[in-house]
């Protein structure tokens, strides 16, 4: 992906609202729907990506569609080129060295923290997960030489900390065989 992309999301408590404003979401301006579906405990995320413009539109336009239903809402211009396959499972990472972990309570903070460690070092993200699942919590890894990695990791956390939203970080620098292969097949 070599053009600059923003990255749009809103969360909203309803998961019928939520599938009737990322119809909306979509229609309202030129961007693309990166993913939307419900997540833990009966929430639903819809994330869009697209220029600035575009994705404040549609971001603004699910804002109003959403309501009452609304939770959360991520604007993230000139969104680092990995964050998108990061997001969709379709990173291509094929060799893992250390491994960064940062865990968060929200989905719009692993975002931003994972765009952040990203832009920090010169890290491959594996994998960012965020909500499904994990009762509302989101969390993402990488992989690089170990003082790369914890360059990431602790710029980042330092981010989510001013917000209160960390649950947990870790550098692993020599991970064991068997779980580098289990991050690579998530």
């Amino acid at each position: 992906m070599s053009k600059i992309l923003t990255i749009g999301l809103v969360e909203l408590n309803s998961i019928a609202r939520g599938i009737e404003t990322c119809d909306i979401m979509a229609k309202a301006s030129d961007v693309e729907l990166i993913d939307s579906y419900p997540v833990c405990p009966g929430k639903y995320i819809i994330m869009v990506s697209g220029n600035v413009a575009a994705v404040q539109s549609s971001v603004e336009r699910g804002i109003e569609t959403a309501s009452a239903n609304f939770v959360d809402k991520l604007i993230l211009p000139h969104v680092h080129p990995q964050v998108i396959p990061g997001l969709m499972g379709t990173a291509q990472t094929d060799h893992i060295q250390a491994v960064g972990i940062l865990e968060t309570f929200s989905v719009a903070s692993a975002i931003i923290a994972a765009d952040a460690s990203l832009k920090a070092a010169r890290v491959d993200i594996i994998e960012i997960r965020i909500a499904k699942g994990l009762g509302g919590k989101s969390f993402y890894t990488l992989t690089g030489n170990v003082a790369e990695v914890q360059a990431a990791i602790d710029s980042a956390a330092l981010i989510v900390e001013k917000e209160g939203v960390l649950v947990y970080k870790t550098v692993i620098p020599n991970p064991h065989e068997s779980l580098k292969q289990q991050l690579l097949e998530w």
